[in-house]
């Protein structure tokens, strides 16, 4: 019997250090889980003894949404996002059943007979089921494409509404209530409770990024995002599940089971790569930086590798893409530029940019045969 003490980077004295017991499968059956939005202190651990005892564990600053003290999570913040762009966040309001509750109606869709979740297939506005191999996020090392299936869910729009018209909005494929009662009820309601949390995560990088705090709550940034939910499913396969990339956006939050198989690359330009493995947390968001933040820092801020590993076990995880809006002109912050550091990315508007990155490393709808 001992423990493990995670402590933020920066030494500080916080309740966001999470100490760690080393106990039995048996004690840790009978653990208490906590308040709504807490983590489970012996999830980590339950988590780490399936990684291979050769592997590398990454240690991640933990935030605590809770605390009363901004001041402190914008320090462990900012640490992270000089770091390697990753990072967790605890006690951010969504309830561990309710939680539970989205992963259980996940895991029925992809349940679903192939007939049926194709009758849902992704439409023009990438809204609906993708197959595996639909993405390739790693072309230079993958021969067909990522071994997952996933569903997407965007922000609702009506089809008479003048947004319908632009890329990414519009109607959502939702699958038969008769099939899935209660399912499109469940996936709105985690749509707008992580668009929240967020909004609160983006508030704190703000500062850590010397801004206003409401920085990206402009009505072109995080009033009408262009927001994605992607519910995502991997097979019991070994090896690669999803090829290494990074994300697109500002932000993502990322839920996960208790598989062990996310990794990450700290330094994208080491040869050889040297990738991590980044322990799930029970009840936790894994965050991590998307290209746009990087570009908004001038690369100050990391948007770092990762990939999913197989190890023989089921997965399911639940992504939250935290997206600027349409109109979003994505340009280096004043405080991220002086004379000795002028800009390194031109500016770009999201909405063209996100568009692209699509039809790169999706398959086109109309390469499915749905008679």
């Amino acid at each position: 019997m001992g423990r493990i003490v995670t402590q933020n980077k920066l030494g500080e004295s916080s309740r966001s250090n999470q100490i760690i017991d080393l106990v039995s499968p048996k004690e840790r059956k009978n653990k208490d889980s906590g308040k709504d939005g807490n983590t489970s202190s012996s999830s980590m651990i339950s988590a780490v003894e399936e990684v291979p005892s050769f592997a590398k564990i990454t240690n991640l600053n933990c935030i605590d949404l809770s605390l009363p003290n901004i001041h402190a999570n914008v320090s462990l913040v900012k640490q992270s996002c000089l770091d390697c762009g990753f990072f967790y966040v605890i006690n951010h309001g969504i309830s561990p059943d309710f939680m539970d509750e989205v992963f259980r109606q996940s895991k029925k869709l992809f349940e679903l007979p192939m007939t049926e979740k194709m009758k849902i297939l992704k439409n023009e506005k990438h809204r609906g089921y993708t197959p595996l191999f639909d993405e390739v996020l790693d072309p230079e090392n993958q021969i067909h494409g990522d071994y997952k299936e996933g569903y997407y869910i965007g922000r609702e729009v009506a089809e008479d509404d003048p947004d319908a018209n632009q890329p990414f909005f519009g109607p959502n494929v939702w699958p038969d209530s008769d099939l899935l009662p209660g399912w499109r009820q469940t996936m709105e309601k985690y749509d707008t409770q992580a668009l929240e949390v967020g909004r609160t995560v983006a508030r704190i990088i703000a500062l850590a990024l010397d801004l206003d705090a409401n920085f990206f709550d402009k009505p072109e940034i995080l009033e009408k995002p262009l927001a994605l939910l992607r519910l995502l499913h991997y097979e019991g396969i070994f090896g690669a599940g999803a090829g290494g990339n990074s994300d697109f956006g500002l932000i993502t939050l990322l839920a996960t089971d208790d598989v062990v198989s996310l990794q990450i690359c700290k330094d994208k330009d080491a040869r050889p790569q040297r990738w991590e493995y980044v322990p799930p947390l029970k009840g936790a968001f894994i965050v991590n930086l998307g290209d746009m933040l990087e570009r908004w820092s001038n690369g100050v801020f990391k948007s770092t590798l990762h990939r999913v590993i197989g190890n023989g076990q089921e997965r399911y995880s639940i992504a939250y893409f935290v997206e600027p809006g349409h109109d979003c002109v994505v340009e280096c912050l004043p405080t991220c530029q002086s004379e000795t550091s002028p800009p390194k990315f031109p500016p770009v508007r999201y909405g063209a940019y996100l568009s692209q990155r699509y039809k790169d490393s999706h398959a086109d709808r109309s390469s499915y045969d749905t008679q």
